[in-house]
């Protein structure tokens, strides 16, 4: 099969077409024949070598989390999916014409191909972060950085739970925020006074998705950093502050297609590109300028 690989570590540039082993479904498992892959700051974070020491690669490597497609191979075990479906989920090496997903589900009738790519990471790492803070509805939830891929899919899944969210974001992408449902706010010195000014409720819970500095305001809106959590500040686990990495909640890639379907979740594409131009999604995802998600059209 082709996929886009990187031989070295580097620049957007390192990345390319080429030619890589067909992957075969294990156990739970199915191989799609993908239409569109979702990037993730993981992905370039992985490709420039930031990673390296945590997380050693064999080279060459083919990048990819997430994706969409049809499935042509089911793994021992697997039921309810066959040949031909049209599933979107979580797995790796998905920026290939064929990968193997370890967590799926049907995608919704009225998304594409490409809004579906764009979910598993996003809608994986949203429901985690719920379901580690242990909000209740009507409790009040501060998200720094909630504008990106990540943060889009989280403020509507914290909203249809029932939280009071507000969020980070530049001026530019206030409006966006306040038709997703959250309480838009800027990001930077201030948080707190901000905070309470827009909402006269204490914060129940707080979640850093930028990973530029905002985790000491975020324990101090909350004034406990156990209901304080990262995906982005690996130094905050030193502040007590929960780091979460380990993917878990693929449940939630079910719950937020039945939200799909009712319309109460809106799945923002900030653009589809070409796989043969990897290397423009990379420098735009690295940028921190896309609203929504990238996604890669393969083939």
């Amino acid at each position: 099969m082709r996929a886009v690989q990187f031989e070295q570590y580097g620049d957007p540039s390192v990345l390319h077409v080429g030619d890589a082993p067909d992957p075969h479904a294990g156990p739970g498992q199915v191989r799609i024949v993908v239409e569109a892959s979702g990037v993730n700051a993981f992905d370039w974070k992985v490709r420039s070598g930031m990673l390296k020491d945590a997380i050693p690669l064999d080279l060459p490597h083919v990048l990819g989390l997430e994706a969409a497609g049809v499935v042509d191979e089911v793994g021992d075990g697997v039921v309810g999916v066959a040949v031909g479906d049209r599933v979107f989920g979580n797995g790796s090496a998905t920026y290939a014409e064929l990968a193997v997903l370890k967590a799926f589900a049907p995608i919704p009738v009225a998304l594409t191909m490409a809004e579906a790519a764009a979910l598993p990471v996003s809608v994986e790492t949203a429901a985690r972060l719920l379901d580690l803070l242990e909000l209740h509805p009507g409790g009040l939830l501060v998200v720094d950085g909630a504008s990106g891929g990540v943060g889009t899919g989280l403020v509507q899944l914290a909203v249809a739970r029932g939280l009071v969210v507000v969020g980070t974001a530049s001026e530019a992408n206030h409006g966006y925020l306040r038709e997703l449902g959250a309480i838009p706010t800027t990001y930077g010195a201030g948080l707190a006074d901000r905070v309470h000014a827009l909402v006269d409720q204490p914060v129940a819970g707080a979640l850093d998705l930028a990973g530029k500095g905002g985790v000491p305001d975020l324990v101090a809106l909350t004034g406990d950093p156990d209901r304080v959590a990262t995906i982005a500040d690996y130094g905050a686990a030193a502040q007590g502050v929960t780091v979460s990495s380990t993917a878990s909640a693929y449940y939630a890639l079910g719950e937020v297609g039945r939200l799909v379907e009712e319309g109460r979740f809106r799945v923002i594409v900030d653009e589809e590109i070409p796989w043969t131009e990897a290397a423009r999604a990379h420098e735009r995802s690295e940028s921190g300028h896309a609203r929504g998600k990238l996604v890669l059209a393969v083939g």
